[in-house]
């Protein structure tokens, strides 16, 4: 029998508890869950692709999750999903503005190779907030992260800006 295997890409810069409560949920879905973490040339990172692929590791260790592995990648998706053996994208969703952006992604994908199915979740109501793009905000204006990311992911994001500095007035 063939096992069912997923993607679930991103640039996780930084991983939050929004990514984390989609790997656990993703992970349910799939024998075997693939975390991707990957470049944008759109977004302007805060980390480097080996200092994200070692957080995300790290906080998907601290999950305990037997079936998820942590893998870097710097191609178009649906070519990494294929070198994989994925049959399954998964992908989450805050609110509406982020399924027309999926949406038209999930159909080029499909365009692409229509045996590979993009599946939405969505992130748990207490969650939807977040994204990481608003905590790095936060951070650099010296507000408190606690409440979107953990712990270790708190410090090292703090620790950067600390190397970066802080604006505004605080």
């Amino acid at each position: 029998m063939t096992r069912r295997v997923g993607i679930y890409p991103g640039t996780f810069d930084p991983i939050t508890l929004g990514h984390a409560d989609i790997i656990r949920r993703g992970a349910k879905l799939v024998d075997d869950l693939i975390i991707g973490v990957t470049t944008n040339p759109s977004k302007n990172p805060m980390f480097s692709t080996e200092e994200r692929f070692s957080m995300v590791e790290r906080e998907v260790k601290d999950m305990g999750l037997d079936n998820v592995r942590v893998v870097g990648f710097n191609a178009l998706l649906v070519k990494f999903a294929q070198k994989q053996g994925a049959s399954v994208i998964i992908r989450g969703l805050r609110a509406v503005a982020d399924f027309e952006y999926e949406y038209q992604m999930a159909g080029m994908n499909q365009q692409l190779d229509d045996n590979i199915e993009t599946v939405f979740l969505m992130a748990d109501v207490s969650l939807q907030p977040i994204a990481s793009k608003l905590v790095k905000e936060i951070a650099i204006y010296g507000g408190d992260i606690t409440p979107f990311v953990s712990a270790p992911v708190r410090e090292e994001v703090v620790a950067r800006v600390d190397q970066i500095g802080r604006k505004g007035d605080y």
